[in-house]
């Protein structure tokens, strides 16, 4: 007899899901969830939309790893509120995580939040954590293939961002082609080519965000007014 544990277990996630997407509503609250691989830059991506938004919105972070805090110390450098999840070798966050997070952070003074998966193109995709969007960061060194190797998080994907394009010719990375592969898996996402470090594309990118979070304000608005 064979017992199918994964639709149980989606289901309790996407429940408490749903109860904190209620939560951060009824504050008014725009989540974005980032997800990629180790070492595609999600960190640098973080802290340079910190850069362009922290005046316009009050941020915080919530940094899944499955061990270590090094990510959430950079953040709070920054004087961002930032909450460490150490998942003890899970290779995802979970909706029970985010909630025990959200208990921490003063959620009347807040307008964005922004999770930092932990570090993998599989498992994350199919757990729904009450975001707004999810977002995914691949980096050149990684190769122009992933989109093929990878559909599962391309498609669940709100909007794609390409770090590190300036070693694009370094790693002879297919840009055109990446861009094919995406346009045919996720024709909705649009893709953002930025340099995390190096600041090119990160305003191109944070207008696309704000007009999110704006969007969201307005449809909150919306709904309540009926």
């Amino acid at each position: 007899m064979e017992l199918e544990v994964a639709r149980p277990i989606l289901d309790l996630n996407d429940r408490l899901a749903a109860q904190n997407r209620a939560l951060l509503d009824a504050h008014g609250v725009y989540v974005l969830d980032l997800l990629a691989s180790p070492g595609a830059g999600k960190t640098s991506v973080i802290l340079a939309t910190i850069e362009q938004l922290r005046e316009r919105y009050s941020i915080a972070v919530i940094e899944g790893d499955i061990a270590s805090d090094v990510d959430a110390q950079k953040i709070k450098a920054q004087g961002i509120p930032a909450v460490q999840i150490n998942t003890g070798g899970a290779c995802h966050l979970e909706s029970q995580m985010i909630r025990k997070a959200l208990d921490v952070l003063n959620l009347e003074q807040l307008d964005l939040i922004i999770i930092e998966n932990v570090g993998n193109l599989v498992c994350p995709t199919d757990f729904y954590l009450g975001e707004n969007a999810k977002v995914m960061i691949l980096s050149v060194p990684e190769g122009h293939d992933k989109p093929l190797k990878y559909p599962g998080v391309f498609q669940a994907s709100d909007a794609i961002i390409l770090n590190k394009v300036d070693t694009l010719q370094v790693f002879n990375f297919d840009e055109r082609q990446f861009m094919h592969d995406v346009a045919q898996i996720n024709p909705r996402a649009q893709i953002f080519p930025v340099s995390a470090t190096g600041g090119s594309g990160i305003k191109t990118w944070t207008q696309w965000l704000a007009a999110q979070i704006e969007g969201a304000k307005q449809e909150e608005l919306r709904s309540t007014a009926v």
